[in-house]
């Protein structure tokens, strides 16, 4: 026999950022920016050269989290016939990896500040729109986090989704050194590219039974080329777009698979996983707050 599931698995953020190695429960790096470019920078022949003043790195952090799921199986749960599969323990540990991946997809999306945890209240990392505050479209009426993850985006009015607020916060990231290639959102979200107009025209590809009415890729007018891919875990009202360089899924402790004390006829396994959003420099992304989804 078959096991059918059609339960989504894909993490495509987690998938397309790099990791980084973390060393601490308080992950720290660094960020630079360059001074702003001068058209004043004329200097006297045979002057004396003069130091020019050094910008300052900044040093940012982010707490990291601990997530985890177990799976239990009796003893006569992992003897009998199983019509579809011959370990019932294999097949529940692949079935929590999957729902671990999606559950650390969905908080690293997720509108959250980070805590530091104590012996009562477990360890969260701020998720993306506790960072991204430079290159943004929000609501008028939300506020906007520091941006250093240390507090959550207050949802303002939600609105709908335009392709002026697109090309407004690509431009920003662009004038701020960014080149964000990877758009994020959900399928509501997704659906309504189709709708900018630039795809107002419809393709057949040849074929007069074939419609295509999908935006894959958004090139906005600077030329910012950004691939658009919906996401299941992603907040409904938030538009990422995201330079997969500049972003680490940040790691104290990788998957790791672990048996548990044996307290009776069953059997009791963990996967757990110690990490963070790693935001390596906030201006290298953009995103678009508020928007509604329905």
């Amino acid at each position: 026999m078959i096991i059918y599931d059609i339960s989504p698995a894909d993490t495509p953020f987690l998938s397309a950022i790099g990791k980084s190695k973390a060393t601490g429960t308080k992950h720290e790096w660094q960020t630079h920016s360059l001074t702003a470019a001068s058209s004043t920078n004329f200097v006297l022949e045979g002057d004396d050269a003069t130091t020019d003043a050094a910008t300052v790195t900044g040093r940012v952090y982010n707490y990291r989290a601990i997530s985890d799921k177990v799976a239990r199986v009796t003893g006569t749960q992992e003897v009998v016939n199983k019509a579809g599969r011959r370990s019932e323990m294999a097949f529940q540990m692949e079935a929590r990896m999957k729902e671990l991946k999606r559950d650390v997809e969905k908080i690293l999306l997720e509108n959250n500040a980070s805590v530091v945890g104590t012996a009562t209240a477990a360890p969260e990392c701020a998720g993306a729109q506790a960072w991204i505050v430079t290159n943004t479209s929000k609501a008028s009426d939300a506020t906007a986090s520091a941006g250093n993850g240390t507090d959550a985006h207050t949802d303002g009015t939600a609105r709908a989704l335009q392709e002026s607020f697109v090309e407004a916060v690509l431009a920003s990231a662009w004038t701020n050194g960014g080149a964000p290639t990877l758009g994020i959102c959900n399928a509501f979200q997704k659906r309504k590219f189709a709708a900018f107009s630039g795809s107002s025209t419809k393709t057949s590809d040849g074929d007069k039974t074939k419609v295509v009415n999908s935006v894959d890729i958004y090139i906005d007018p600077l030329g910012n080329e950004v691939r658009l891919v919906p996401c299941r875990q992603a907040p409904t009202d938030v538009v990422y777009f995201f330079d997969p360089e500049y972003v680490k899924f940040a790691v104290l402790r990788d998957f790791k698979t672990q048996d548990l004390a044996k307290t009776g006829d069953s059997e009791r396994k963990q996967i757990i996983v110690e990490y963070t959003l790693e935001m390596c420099q906030e201006k290298a992304h953009a995103a678009i707050y508020d928007l509604s989804a329905s």
